[in-house]
């Protein structure tokens, strides 16, 4: 879910000794915490900010690319493990003197606050906390502004503690949600990365598509929405499925460009892909007090949208390009990579199962990992035993031990994995996999390290916004300018998200929208989920808007491509994220909000032909060139049908079909080949 990389080289193996050994202790601890839950919210939270602050320094520098300068990096990095210390020792004092801080306490709570900003400030430059830092001066200066922007005024022990003590500020919810789901869900991807499932996804995807028309850009789609499954990380997606799908796209002919733009529009929309999605949706789930699943659930039809559109756009340009496939015999057997590593889809099947099932997201987080660790640990053993009954008693025990999971205690889950890791040191070639689930422990802190420490800072405008009251002052202006229309209200709100994405991440970015722009669009009746998915999905697409795009910028060194040119094409590919947060709005009954389920059905395929036919009208091609005006047609019907006014829809739907029954009669009079 991580959305930058750090300076150090990607592999763990290649860290200096020390930091990899803080990973190993960063992820031991997460996970002691979630399967025996021994210490208070409070000082889980805070260790989680210590670990982040020590891992950051040692592993960022403070400028350029150079490894940090050891000393002052343990120093400020032990700083920032001092303030978990402090918060976990006297956490009893610091609940009964609550708003009234000692000078201990001042210091303490300005010096993480200190640190997480400039720790932020190495992981992801000076957007966010120049943001914060925004909100911070408002807190500490608002009460000199005029008119409705003045507040009351608060000394800086108020702010302090706000932000530095409690669940307000630093150690919110975003943090929180950082500490518990997220980091689970990072290491069960991090687990299920390392034991090869993007080889999987990708081996699966080329088999299926790799031959078809367009078909290297179809297997960047299809792989990245299937990796989207385990990561939910759009930039991690650019720079891992990127590296095999963009060069394959540039051999077989798509421009530089366009291939980059295809990898980063697909690779964004792993947020938007259940069952695991981005950070974001733990974070949303958490906000708005709703189960995982139903946030899931909203997510499916737009993301099966997404990612159709994006498919179809790229069998247009093929079309369009006249470019064709690879060579069947080139391409892998997809049931063949099914069946190396079919053992990989247990824990991810039955993660799904417990996140649609109403489990908690913590809870079904903590067994995908231990499944995991499991399969991977057993199935080493058992595939180097050549008794074929052995192998099927492993199976069918694994197959009780899912079955009988609810049933027994963490302790002896725990102690099957014990038993697992001793039997692997002595069998050939397990001390391999004992390595690699070492690499996965330090892996997840690695992708950890930047969303959590944005959840952290991202607490400072939680803390500014619950103290000052500034949402709804803001949401008052978003309406007053409105005027109560909703869709000039809805272009303001999506102005502000990818205006705000420029300069940070999905994550403090659907923090801010959320905060002080979803209560406007709620005043005016949208849905509760309707509303924080539109900020969510805008937040998204930020990373593929110019000027400052993160996801085409990742993809451009790998393409050969000016970022600014891939951005460009991406906004063109991604069309239908643009479309479909505004039809949900006007009908929630696309994220399954209400309605039974020919609303539901006709609202899909209303928007998808919406979809195909702004691609169309997008790259000149339907069942062969578009002509001028045949493009205008196509988006006059694209427009007509995404607008909820009398009599549109019946206006777009007969302008499209016109469109259709035109190229059929073309392709009938030529007798053409069929699309």
């Amino acid at each position: 879910m991580s959305e930058h990389q750090p300076a150090l080289a990607v592999n763990p193996a290649e860290w200096p000794r020390a930091i990899f050994y803080v990973a190993i202790a960063f992820s031991a601890f997460q996970i002691v915490t979630a399967a025996f839950h021994p210490f208070s919210t409070q000082v889980l939270r805070a260790v989680h900010v210590g670990f982040l602050l020590l891992m950051v320094f040692l592993a960022y520098p403070a400028r350029g690319r150079q490894r940090p300068w050891q000393p002052l990096a343990w120093l400020l990095g032990l700083a920032g493990m001092a303030t978990a210390a402090y918060q976990w020792y006297f956490e009893s004092d610091l609940i009964q003197r609550s708003g009234e801080l000692t000078d201990a306490d001042m210091v303490m709570g300005l010096l993480v606050l200190v640190l997480v900003f400039e720790g932020a400030r190495r992981v992801m430059g000076i957007g966010l906390p120049l943001i914060c830092g925004l909100f911070l001066g408002y807190a500490l200066f608002g009460q000199n502004l005029p008119g409705d922007l003045a507040h009351r005024g608060y000394g800086l022990d108020q702010v302090v503690n706000q932000l530095s003590f409690g669940t307000e500020g630093l150690y919110g919810i975003p943090t929180y949600v950082s500490a518990t789901y997220i980091f689970l869900f990072i290491l069960f991807g991090a687990f299920l990365e390392q034991a090869g499932m993007i080889r999987l996804f990708t081996d699966f995807a080329m088999g299926y598509f790799g031959h078809k028309t367009g078909g290297p850009a179809k297997v960047s789609v299809v792989s990245s929405a299937l990796m989207g499954t385990i990561t939910g990380s759009g930039v991690a997606n650019v720079v891992t499925t990127g590296q095999f799908t963009i060069p394959l796209m540039k051999r077989f002919g798509y421009r530089p460009a366009f291939a980059g733009g295809v990898e980063a529009t697909a690779s964004m929309g792993s947020q938007l892909m259940p069952p695991v999605m981005g950070a974001v949706a733990f974070i949303m789930a958490e906000t708005i007090d709703v189960p995982f699943h139903e946030i899931a659930k909203a997510a499916l039809v737009p993301a099966l949208l997404y990612f159709g559109s994006v498919f179809w756009m790229v069998h247009l340009e093929a079309k369009r390009a006249d470019l064709a496939g690879l060579p069947k015999d080139e391409c892998p057997d997809p049931w063949a990579a099914v069946r190396a590593r079919w053992f990989l889809l247990i824990p991810l099947a039955i993660l799904i199962w417990l996140l649609f099932s109403g489990r908690t997201p913590l809870f079904a987080g903590t067994v995908g990992l231990a499944l995991t660790a499991i399969v991977i640990l057993g199935s080493a053993i058992i595939l180097r035993v050549s008794s074929l009954g052995l192998r099927i008693a492993f199976w069918i025990a694994l197959g009780i031990l899912c079955a009988g999971f609810f049933q027994l205690g963490i302790g002896v889950i725990f102690g099957v994995i014990g038993a697992l890791v001793a039997a692997c040191w002595f069998v050939k070639g397990g001390r391999e996999t004992l390595r690699i689930c070492l690499h996965a422990l330090a892996e997840g802190p690695r992708h950890a390290l930047p969303v959590g420490i944005a959840c952290a800072l991202v607490g400072v405008i939680i803390g500014v916004v619950s103290l000052t009251g500034v949402a709804s002052t803001f949401a008052g202006f978003i309406l007053a300018i409105g005027r109560d229309n909703l869709f000039l209200s809805l272009v303001l709100t999506m102005i502000t998200c990818l205006v705000l994405g420029m300069g940070i991440p999905t994550i403090p970015n659907y923090i801010i929208t959320s905060s002080i722009a979803a209560p406007a669009l709620l005043d005016l009746g949208v849905p509760l989920i309707v509303s924080h998915m539109f900020v969510f999905y805008f937040g998204i697409l930020a990373d593929l808007t110019p000027p400052v795009a993160l996801a085409c910028f990742a993809a451009a060194p790998i393409a050969g491509a000016r970022g600014l040119n891939i951005s460009f094409w991406a906004v063109r590919i991604a069309l239908a994220g643009f479309v479909v947060p505004f039809m949900a709005v006007y009908d929630p009954a696309l994220m399954l909000q209400g309605g039974g389920w020919v609303a539901v059905l006709y609202i899909v395929f209303k928007a998808a032909f919406a979809i195909g036919l702004w691609g169309a009208a997008s790259i000149g091609w339907f069942m062969y060139r578009l002509a001028w005006w045949e493009r205008l047609l196509a988006m006059a019907a694209g427009v007509a049908l995404i607008l909820a006014l009398p009599a549109t829809d019946e206006l777009g739907l007969g302008l499209g079909a016109l469109l259709v029954a035109q190229h059929l009669w073309r392709r009938r009079r030529r007798g053409a080949v069929q699309v």
